[in-house]
């Protein structure tokens, strides 16, 4: 109706009401719901989900890889990598990103139908552990700040516009998943607080804002669970948001849930459980939705499922279908959705991020060079000359590498390469190996052709339009290889072309990679020691190189026999330390570019086991440094490194992500000066991998792990970094409003204009639970110009600068008492400090008579592992080593006096040796050592058979008193206590 009251006249809308833009999404989704089968709704429920011919709906696909940058689908802008966007700690800046990788997205789709508009990413898993090998993939250990920068590259994605998205993007991976070591059974054991404090945190921020379509579940389990029949999807994920939230599995996750698992007997049972859970999209055996749709109708025959259990998961995928425009008219698309690709904004963009990401970790004043001063600069090391990608890259357009910037800038004649690698020979009985001449003719592609567009490829190198060149061979004339070490005796092999030697499908070794790369790297190899010399293991086959009627090959694997592999001589050329040598003996100054290869010791499926550089990398910088005292070490990496000698010994120690496609030009200009760095550590560096806790441990509190908790001393501490400037801070003031309000003055003291990152923290002085030293709850990248000061204001919520889950009442909770509050360049050095003061009761105790306990509510523990109470909901506390453990309940309140407990346990009996004498049994003790109670438990026939034992406490304790709980025998799980005056 119009404001004078008449009625506006529309003009009829002819096409069905799904296809009405007009018309709230829920009701056009209500429609189309109805119009379709109930095959082609169970069809939907597959990643590739066909078309509707009759309905005129296209094939939709969940699913496009766009972490930094539209990734599989050819030439895209690349980004550096999500930990390098972590480096920037600027969400505007990462905002832009998500923006100029959906508008391409859009744009790439336009021309491809196979590029989906479902994004999966960003990667929220906080970066708990180092070594986990999908560290590239986070931005932050701190969840926190993981959120904020999950929350602005999602706001990216998807976009402004109120009802269209740009993009729809997925978070991965729903829950508590830092470890690639057997993924797919490995259950990480997560206590309330810190599944609240730390795992959830990190998801929360980016689902409350509005900007996910949904979340993807995680192969690992939680708390004995697999993730894809998680309950935390539905008590916390669903609760956050009013907004029908998409869940799309993980790849072979379904079937992992009987294959590996073993979590359900039949893939019907499981398929039922997972949508139960709220699983909506299955991806599994990959374009062929066939499985999935017979487990899915196997289901309904069974009962495991009804028909509003499909349609609940359908409604949620046409919802999201409806939100990016699909049943909408394409030319009505609101200019929010349009796309736009590599563009001269999206290419200032990525030299923007790469600037941002640079991290300066030491300078005694070698930076920023002086192009007068620097005549000659030696740019040495194995990554000096490369742009590397990774598993979720996309294909570069362009590139730039340290070497090539840096030649640019001063000229070809003022810089001196040599990567560092050892140049070695190969000898066998039958002659020396050699590469045909055809292998180092081949010119390749060019840098516009990009890997293969398919996930299963074995190497995207490997699919740029060309002839495999012929195998080598065994002769009279030796070919002289480059040899890089990567650490763990990982070695990759190049010929005189710059082709990596690679192993095709049939078995035979080319000079034919660009680069390593692929799901199953074929490029790296290791040398065993044998008799007379060296076998050569192929590591992508397992197999045995040997010389072969056709060329060298890998031998079929019958066993691993050693005698299937021919034995190789190694002669060593040149030591790369050597060719180093002289380089930075010529120059006036040298640059040492080191790291990693992404595809290598270190990345999805695998972690690594150390923090150390590799040995190989470790002699050049000590080589460049010998020979030249002025020498900067560059490490490109997707992680932290333990490099404690190097960060004392040299000038100067940058990090930096592999910053994408503009990486070398980004480098160039920090260490000449042009930009100041202001990158940030987004994860503690440790001095050594003996300062971490097992992988799998993931009880970050009782662990001491990440800045959060620990207790030691850092080689560079969370939130470190260097600049050329130098910045003053004022005072520091705090007061209680609808929030906290941080007033921080702050200014440019120092020669240049810069930027820095204020970062605000708060500790809990004489807290009455372990909190952390400091959390960051709060931080600000500003650029000053010199002499500038400004004055900054944050404001945060009270309980998510001060709270923590109280398990002891089951709730978000702030303790009264004095906090303060910290502002300081990282998180160790404070440059002002001020406190607040929160009123309040004093914290209420357990009230066990009312409540009693639930075992995974625990204080404190000691050789326990959280388990599954049942399959569908609920933790249990069992034994991690199968013979005893110790839980820790504090201030109990037993009012007037307990008589009487009952324990809810299961004991299950896997043997007829599993049951010692005194078989399993619970012991609880007061903190002075007196014994309340002795519960047996007897066998209850399976570990979800649960049974109530009842104990009479000849002791009985009275008012306030932590309780100690002692648990002894393996299989048994400890569901709860529960306690009677």
């Amino acid at each position: 109706m119009s404001d004078d009251g008449d009625l506006i006249t529309r003009p009829p809308f002819r096409d069905p009401p799904f296809r009405d833009p007009r018309l709230p999404v829920r009701t056009r989704v209500e429609d189309l719901l109805a119009r379709l089968t109930l095959d082609e709704r169970i069809a939907m429920l597959h990643q590739y989900a066909p078309g509707v011919e009759r309905l005129g709906l296209a094939p939709f696909r969940t699913g496009q890889e766009a972490l930094h940058g539209v990734a599989w689908m050819g030439p895209a802008t690349v980004f550096p990598q999500a930990v390098g966007l972590g480096a920037t700690w600027n969400p505007e800046l990462v905002r832009r990103v998500g923006e100029a990788v959906g508008r391409e997205a859009r744009a790439m789709r336009a021309r491809d139908p196979r590029v989906g508009l479902n994004v999966w990413s960003p990667t929220v898993n906080p970066l708990r552990d180092p070594r986990w090998g999908r560290n590239e993939e986070g931005y932050a250990e701190d969840p926190y700040l993981t959120s904020a920068l999950a929350t602005a590259y999602t706001r990216g994605l998807r976009g402004d516009h109120p009802d269209r998205w740009r993009t729809a993007p997925v978070l991965k991976h729903w829950l508590a998943h830092n470890n690639e070591t057997d993924r797919d059974t490995t259950s990480s054991s997560v206590r309330p607080r810190v599944l609240h404090e730390y795992d959830l945190a990190a998801f929360r921020g980016a689902v409350r804002a509005g900007s996910v379509a949904g979340v993807m579940p995680a192969y690992n389990l939680v708390n004995g669970r697999p993730n894809h029949v998680s309950p935390y999807l539905r008590e916390h994920l669903r609760t956050w948001t009013g907004q029908e939230l998409v869940v799309c599995s993980d790849a072979g996750a379904p079937s992992n849930l009987v294959d590996s698992e073993h979590y359900f007997d039949t893939h019907e049972e499981a398929i039922a459980a997972a949508l139960r859970a709220g699983v909506d999209s299955f991806t599994d055996h990959d374009q062929n939705p066939s499985r999935t749709i017979a487990r899915v109708r196997g289901a309904l025959a069974r009962g495991l499922i009804d028909v509003s259990t499909v349609d609940t998961a359908v409604r949620r995928l046409l919802g999201m279908r409806c939100a990016l425009g699909e049943f909408d008219d394409p030319g009505g698309q609101p200019k929010e959705c349009d796309g736009a690709f590599d563009t001269p904004a999206h290419r200032a963009l990525a030299l923007e991020a790469a600037e941002q990401a640079v991290v300066l970790l030491t300078n005694d004043g070698l930076l920023p060079l002086s192009e007068s001063a620097v005549r000659t600069l030696a740019v040495v090391g194995p990554l000096a000359d490369e742009c590397e990608l990774d598993w979720y890259s996309g294909s570069l357009i362009r590139r730039s590498t340290p070497r090539e910037a840096l030649a640019e800038r001063l000229g070809a004649d003022r810089v001196v390469f040599a990567d560092g690698l050892d140049t070695v020979r190969l000898r066998t009985a039958a002659g020396w190996v050699r590469v045909p001449d055809a292998a180092t003719e081949d010119e390749g592609p060019t840098e516009d052709e990009g890997p293969a567009e398919a996930v299963g490829s074995l190497n995207p190198a490997h699919a740029a339009g060309r002839t495999d060149p012929p195998p080598l061979t065994v002769g009279d004339t030796p070919t002289d290889l480059s040899l890089a070490d990567w650490g763990g005796g990982v070695l990759t092999l190049r010929a005189p072309s710059g082709r990596c030697l690679t192993v095709a499908e049939d078995g035979f070794v080319r000079a034919a990679a660009e680069q390593p790369g692929g799901w199953v790297v074929q490029e790296t190899f290791t040398l065993e020691a044998h008799p007379g010399g060296h076998l050569l293991r192929h590591l992508g086959t397992g197999g045995y190189v040997c010389v072969a009627a056709g060329g060298l090959k890998v031998a079929e694997r019958d066993g691993g026999e050693e005698g299937t592999g021919t034995v190789f001589r190694l002669e060593v050329v040149e030591r790369g330390e050597d060719a180093v040598t002289r380089a930075a003996a010529r120059a006036d100054a040298v640059v040492v570019v080191a790291g990693n290869d992404p595809h290598i010791g270190g990345r999805e499926t695998e972690d690594r086991t150390t923090l150390a550089l590799p040995a190989q990398q470790e002699r050049l910088w000590r080589a460049a440094h010998a020979a030249n005292p002025r020498t900067a070490l560059v490490l490109t990496s997707s992680y932290p490194y333990a490099v404690a000698e190097a960060a004392d010994a040299l000038p100067a120690l940058l990090w930096t992500a592999h910053g994408g496609q503009a990486a070398g030009t980004a480098l160039a200009r920090v260490l000449f000066g042009d930009v100041s760095p202001a990158g940030r550590l987004p994860q503690t560096w440790y001095a050594s991998e003996h300062d971490l806790p097992d992988p799998l441990d993931y009880d970050i509190i009782a662990s001491r792990a990440t800045y959060l908790y620990f207790d030691g001393a850092p080689l560079f501490p969370f939130g470190h970094g260097l600049s050329y400037t130098a910045f003053a801070y004022g005072e520091l003031s705090v007061r209680r409003e609808a929030g906290l309000t941080v007033e921080c003055e702050v200014t440019n003291s120092g020669p240049c204009d810069g930027e820095e990152v204020v970062q605000i923290y708060a500790s809990a002085p004489g807290s009455r639970v372990p909190l952390p030293h400091r959390r960051l709850i709060a931080h600000r990248r500003v650029w000053l110009r010199r002499g500038e000061k400004v004055r900054l204001f944050f404001t945060v919520p009270v309980e998510d600068a001060l709270g923590f889950w109280d398990v002891a009442h089951g709730r978000w909770t702030v303790d009264p008492g004095t906090y303060e509050i910290h502002a300081g360049v990282s998180s160790t050095d404070l440059r002002g400090t001020a406190t607040v003061t929160v009123e309040g009761p004093p914290p209420a105790p357990r009230p066990v008579l009312r409540r009693g306990l639930e075992a995974a509510d625990y204080d404190a523990a000691d050789g326990i592992v959280l388990v599954d109470r049942a399959k569908v909901r609920g933790d249990a506390v069992a034994c991690h080593d199968g013979a005893v453990g110790r839980l820790l309940f504090r201030a109990c309140d037993f009012g007037a006096g307990a008589v009487s407990m009952t324990v809810e346990a299961a004991y299950e009996v896997t043997g007829a040796g599993d049951v010692a004498a005194e078989g399993a049994t619970v012991e609880v003790h007061l903190a002075d050592g007196t014994t309340l109670a002795t519960a047996a438990v007897p066998p209850t026939g399976g570990r979800y058979v649960y049974t109530t034992v009842r104990a009479a406490l000849p002791t009985s304790p009275a008012g306030v008193r932590d309780l100690h709980i002692t648990l002894r025998g393996g299989g048994l799980r400890l569901a709860r206590l529960g306690f009677s005056g």
